[in-house]
């Protein structure tokens, strides 16, 4: 695997360990910072639900962490095209359902992570 895709692989899984901590262990601290257009009342009410959503973008973190250690190169670009298709997806849905930003956050990073590694870069 190229540097360039393994560098975005890389900083896309660190955005989604970072996004598994936010709404699993500081959805009430850091969340209440992070999505201000949330009403307050409500982060502790959410606390399971964003804990749950947390528990997701960690499996995404781990699966593309997980994609870098596979020594078979097909495997290696099938794995890594998967969790990054499913961050795209997820930023798409977050984009059309919540808000637009998302989609620039996570889709993009995954996307241009997917042309990289389908180019070899």
């Amino acid at each position: 695997m190229a540097i360039i895709s393994s560098s975005i692989i890389v900083i896309v899984a660190m955005l989604h360990l970072y996004i598994f901590w936010l709404e699993s262990f500081a959805w009430t601290t850091r969340g209440r910072k992070v999505f201000k257009k949330f009403p307050a009342e409500l982060f502790e009410k959410t606390k399971p639900m964003a804990a749950n959503q947390g528990l997701y973008n960690g499996f995404l973190a781990a699966g593309l962490l997980w994609s870098l250690l596979i020594e078979t190169p097909d495997w290696r670009f099938n794995v890594a095209m998967f969790f990054l298709g499913c961050v795209a997806v997820a930023g798409l849905f977050g984009a059309a359902t919540v808000q637009k930003s998302i989609f620039y956050i996570q889709s993009v990073p995954a996307i241009a992570g997917m042309v990289c590694l389908y180019f070899n870069i």
